[in-house]
């Protein structure tokens, strides 16, 4: 399985975003996790395209475009042109989930569905043949730093069995309290891309990630 670390600039050091970006590269990280929050899905307000179109002109990394907004058919198209390589919408933010998912697979990025910790499951699943990746966010979206909803544990590992059930290419994202200490518990339920954000970018950057890296490649393999 192909497990990456996705680290999340919402708790990048803005003034030293560039800098960081280049150190996240250095040390194998392949995909950033960049969150867009529009203030009325979630109640804060983080960045949107000028920031995203800012850093694609120095730096080749994979952007893993999450946007927490409402009604986000409404700015796939911009996203896209402003170098998103996937997009990820939330299923309770969309007017219409097969819209939504048409107009990323128009940009030409891949495609990747949200369900919030109070969402089913069941939500997601008419949409899984149709998308790249699912990410179960295991805390409320909105903040950084949150501790990890243990609840949330059970819905990666329903959808890791009906994926693979399925024989679906599709990768299972988690968001929300991913550090040294939930870290193994998101991986063995099924998780194979790890968002984490202040884990990665508090203290020395280069170390939590090659320490992080350790920890995943040591998990992933005690599971062979």
């Amino acid at each position: 399985m192909n497990y990456q670390l996705c680290p999340s600039i919402l708790s990048a050091d803005f003034n030293r975003l560039g800098e960081q970006l280049s150190i996240l590269k250095k040390e194998g990280v392949q995909i950033v996790h960049i969150d867009v929050m529009d203030g009325l899905f979630v109640p804060s307000i983080s960045f949107g395209m000028p920031v995203i179109r800012s850093i694609r002109k120095e730096s080749d990394l994979f952007f893993d475009v999450h946007l927490m907004v409402d009604n986000p058919e409404r700015y796939i198209e911009e996203f896209g042109d402003c170098g998103a390589d996937s997009i990820t919408v939330h299923t309770e933010a969309c007017r219409d989930t097969d819209e939504a998912i048409r107009l990323i697979r128009k940009t030409g990025a891949k495609v990747g569905i949200s369900i919030k910790p109070n969402t089913p499951v069941a939500e997601a699943l008419p949409y899984l043949d149709r998308i790249n990746m699912i990410l179960v966010m295991t805390v409320e979206p909105g903040f950084g730093g949150q501790k990890y909803i243990d609840a949330c544990t059970a819905k990666v590992q329903e959808l890791r069995r009906i994926i693979d059930e399925r024989n679906l290419p599709v990768d299972i994202q988690v968001d929300g309290g991913i550090n040294a200490g939930t870290l193994e518990t998101a991986i063995k339920a099924g998780a194979n891309f790890l968002v984490e954000g202040s884990a990665v970018f508090k203290g020395d950057l280069a170390a939590n990630i090659r320490s992080t890296h350790e920890a995943i490649q040591r998990i992933a393999g005690s599971m062979e």
